[in-house]
C-alpha cells in the first residue's frame, strides 16, 4: 500500500522522530514528540539517509522562514556554532545580531567597509598543490563575475580561451610565473590592469601573435571585469579587505540593503563575490584561539540565494562548488528561497546552468519546506520528488499556521511546528514595518523591532 493509506488502516502508529541532539525547535507533528535539528549529527547518524549537511529552505513570504532560520541559529549558537550571514538583502538579521552584542557590516556605495573577494587564507611556501588550488578558485571566481556582466544579447558564457587568459594572468600578477613561493595579493583592479597592459610573458603564454592581438581578442574579457571597477559595485569589491570578522562572535551578517536600489545583477554579484570571500578566507584547520576549524562549525546563510544563481552558468558552478567544500570545511550551508522553481531560472530550459541548479538538490540532503500555494504543486511533484502526501502538507497543512514546515531528511518527512519564545517573536517580526505603516504614531512612539 502506498503511504497515504497507511494511516488509515493504523491511525494511531507515528514515524520516530530525529535523535534528541542539536536544537530543540518544536512539536514533531507525526510522533507527537519534540523535535531537535542537527545537520552535522545527522549525516553521523547511520540510521539517518543524510549524506551531507546542506539545508535548502523553501517558503512562500510569510510563512515562517525566516524566523525558523533565526530560531536555529540562536539555539544551534549554544552549542558551540558560529553564524555567518553571507548578504542580508533586506536586513532581516540585524535585529538579531544586535541582540546578541553584534553590529552588522554594511555594505554599499560610499560606505567605508570593503571586501576583496580574491582574498585567501596564507599559503604555505613552497606548497605547490595549494598555490595551484588557490589559483584554480580564482578562475572560477573571475569566469564567474565575466560571465555575470550583461552584454548585448544578454549573458554569454566564458569560453575556454577566456579562462586560459584568466590563467596565466593570475599567475602573472601573483609571481607564481617568476617561480615565486607565495602569492602575490590579488584585486579586481590589479588583475583587469594586466588584462589591459599585458606583458610579453602573459602574450606569449596565452599564444597571441603580439599586444594588439591579444586586447583585441579579450575586450569582452575586460569589459565585463571593469564593470566591478567603475559600474554599480565600484568601491565595494575592488580594494584590498577592511572588515575584520570576530571568529569568537556568535553571529556576523554582511548587509547588502543599502544595492536593492541598484537591481538583482547588483546584490547577485555581491553574493558571488561574499561567497568567494568567505570559502577562499576559511582556514582549512584550525588554530589556536582562531574559534575556526573543525572543532568550530559554522552556520552559513545564504538569503535570497536565487539571484545568484540567475547570474550564469559560472555563477551556477561556482555555488555549486561552495556546496560540495562544505563536508570538507565544516560549513553547514542554509540557502534561502521562495520555491523550488526559482532554481530553474538560472538559465533557459534545458541550458547546462539549470540543470547544474536542479543538481543543488541532490547536494542537499536536508529540505525545509514551508507553506506554498496550490500552484506550486506540480514543482514539489517534478523537482522535489515529493509524493501527494508531503504535497498536501506543504500546500495545506503548512499554509495554516505560521511556522509550520514539512523538514525532509533524505526520504523521511516530518511535520514541525516551530515553537518561539515571546521575546524571539518580538526579535524575529518581519511584519512590524507594515503595522508601523499602517500606525506612523506607534512607530514613532515604540520603534520597530525587525
Amino acid at each position: 500500500m502506498t503511504s497515504d493509506q497507511a494511516p488509515v488502516l493504523w491511525p494511531l502508529i507515528a514515524g520516530q522522530a530525529p535523535p534528541a541532539t542539536g536544537a530543540l525547535m518544536g512539536w514533531d507533528l507525526g510522533s507527537g514528540g519534540l523535535f531537535h535539528a542537527d545537520p552535522a549529527g545527522w549525516v553521523l547518524d547511520p540510521n539517518l539517509p543524510v549524506a551531507n549537511p546542506n539545508v535548502f529552505v523553501f517558503g512562500k513570504p510569510g510563512r515562517g522562514k525566516s524566523a525558523t532560520i533565526k530560531a536555529l541559529i540562536l539555539r544551534m549558537a549554544d552549542l558551540g556554532h558560529r553564524t555567518l550571514v553571507l548578504g542580508d538583502p533586506k536586513d532581516e538579521y540585524a535585529p538579531l545580531c544586535r541582540a546578541l552584542g553584534v553590529e552588522p557590516v554594511d555594505l554599499g556605495p560610499g560606505l567605508p567597509a570593503r571586501l576583496n573577494p580574491y582574498d585567501t587564507h596564507a599559503t604555505r611556501p613552497g606548497d605547490q598543490a595549494e598555490l595551484d588550488a588557490t589559483i584554480g578558485h580564482w578562475v572560477r571566481l573571475t569566469a564567474a563575475l565575466v560571465g555575470a556582466a550583461r552584454r548585448s544579447g544578454g549573458r554569454a558564457p566564458v569560453t575556454p580561451t577566456d579562462t586560459t587568459v584568466v590563467t596565466h594572468a593570475l599567475r602573472d600578477v601573483t609571481g607564481v610565473n617568476r617561480a615565486g613561493t607565495r602569492l602575490a595579493p590579488v584585486t579586481v583592479p590589479l588583475l583587469w590592469q594586466r588584462l589591459a597592459q599585458p606583458t610579453q610573458e602573459l602574450i606569449d603564454a596565452c599564444s597571441y601573435a603580439d599586444a594588439r592581438h591579444f586586447l583585441d581578442e579579450t575586450r569582452l574579457l575586460r569589459d565585463s571585469l571593469g564593470q566591478l571597477v567603475t559600474g554599480t559595485l565600484a568601491g565595494l569589491f575592488d580594494a584590498p579587505t577592511t572588515v575584520r570578522l570576530d571568529p569568537d562572535a556568535p553571529i556576523q551578517s554582511l548587509s547588502l540593503a543599502r544595492l536593492n536600489a541598484a537591481g538583482d545583477d547588483a546584490v547577485g554579484t555581491a553574493l558571488l563575490c561574499l561567497n568567494a570571500w568567505a570559502a577562499a578566507t576559511r582556514p582549512s584547520t584550525g588554530t589556536k584561539g582562531s574559534g575556526e576549524g573543525p572543532g568550530r562549525p559554522r552556520l552559513v546563510v545564504r538569503d535570497e540565494a536565487w539571484k545568484q544563481l540567475r547570474l550564469g552558468v559560472d555563477a551556477v558552478a561556482a555555488f555549486d562548488a561552495d556546496l560540495r567544500l562544505s563536508r570538507s570545511t565544516g560549513d553547514i550551508q542554509i540557502a534561502v528561497a521562495h520555491k523550488p522553481s526559482d532554481l530553474l531560472t538560472a538559465g533557459d530550459t534545458g541550458s547546462q546552468a539549470v540543470e547544474i541548479a536542479r543538481d543543488l538538490l541532490h547536494l542537499t540532503d536536508i529540505r525545509i519546506l514551508h507553506g506554498q500555494d496550490p500552484a506550486t504543486a506540480d514543482d514539489l511533484d517534478h523537482i522535489l520528488g515529493l509524493g501527494p502526501v508531503a504535497r498536501q502538507a506543504v500546500t495545506g497543512w503548512a499554509m495554516h499556521g505560521t511556522g509550520r514546515a514539512v523538514w525532509c531528511l533524505g526520504p523521511r518527512l516530518h511535520r514541525v511546528q516551530t515553537v518561539l519564545h515571546p521575546l524571539e517573536q518580538q526579535l524575529y517580526d518581519t511584519n512590524s514595518r507594515l503595522r508601523d505603516g499602517r500606525n506612523p504614531s506607534r512607530s514613532s512612539s515604540n520603534g520597530s523591532t525587525g
